[in-house]
């Protein structure tokens, strides 16, 4: 998946109220950029790290920039949490995800369960399949861990896998690792135990857990290769 062009490099001056970062670019001028992230950034908002905006022309946007990608341990991060359902759509569509092909149909965002939506849909003659994708950011000792702060919401999303599994559907939690440090996928238990605890039984119910790499570079962020969930 191509970035959007141009990418304004900078440096992060700090990231607050979950949604904002001032940035100052290389330009020198210091811009509010919006941060489309809902979690801690555990790792990748240290003030200094050098970072990359987008920029909308739409006349609607308080602030215009985006933040896009940072500079932790050495390599970029995306964490543009908007990215990863369309990388998954892209990467099964050109085959790169071996474990999810033959499916003649991919939906995006469709309602099931209580009152929640699939981040991707997959269906065929007499099956259907339950993708939920999650971003990864956050990696200590070099394995690449989530999530990065408590999250109800991605706990409500393992119940309600759990729930398709047993209805004789297949259902699939996701993880995307937007970075080239980690060397396996596991539940930041430190963080969210109740999480770790309910992907385990997520998993020991049917649930499967795939996690794949993310190339990321200032013009593109591609997932190439399949990482291991240590649960």
């Amino acid at each position: 998946m191509k970035l959007p062009t141009p990418l304004y490099p900078g440096r992060l001056i700090s990231r607050y109220q979950r949604f904002l970062a001032d940035v100052e670019l290389d330009t020198g001028a210091v811009v509010t950029a919006h941060c489309p992230n809902s979690g801690s950034m555990k790792g990748c908002n240290l003030p200094g790290s050098p970072v990359y905006l987008s920029r909308s022309d739409s006349p609607d946007r308080k602030y215009p920039y985006t933040w896009e990608l940072v500079q932790a341990d050495g390599c970029w991060a995306g964490i543009n949490t908007q990215l990863p359902n369309r990388l998954v759509r892209e990467a099964i569509e050109n085959g790169v995800v071996r474990e999810l092909q033959g499916y003649a149909d991919i939906r995006p965002e469709v309602r099931y369960g209580e009152n929640s939506r699939i981040d991707l849909l997959l269906s065929r003659p007499g099956e259907r399949c339950y993708v939920e994708v999650k971003n990864v950011t956050l990696v200590e000792g070099g394995r690449a861990l989530f999530p990065d702060a408590v999250t109800a919401r991605g706990q409500k999303h393992l119940r309600e896998l759990m729930s398709v599994v047993k209805k004789g559907e297949r259902g699939v939690i996701f993880f995307v690792v937007q970075r080239a440090d980690g060397d396996a996928v596991a539940p930041a238990d430190r963080i969210d135990p109740e999480y770790g605890r309910l992907l385990r039984l997520a998993v020991a119910e049917g649930v499967e857990a795939l996690a794949y790499r993310a190339r990321v570079t200032p013009s593109e962020v591609v997932l190439t290769e399949r990482l291991p969930v240590v649960v």
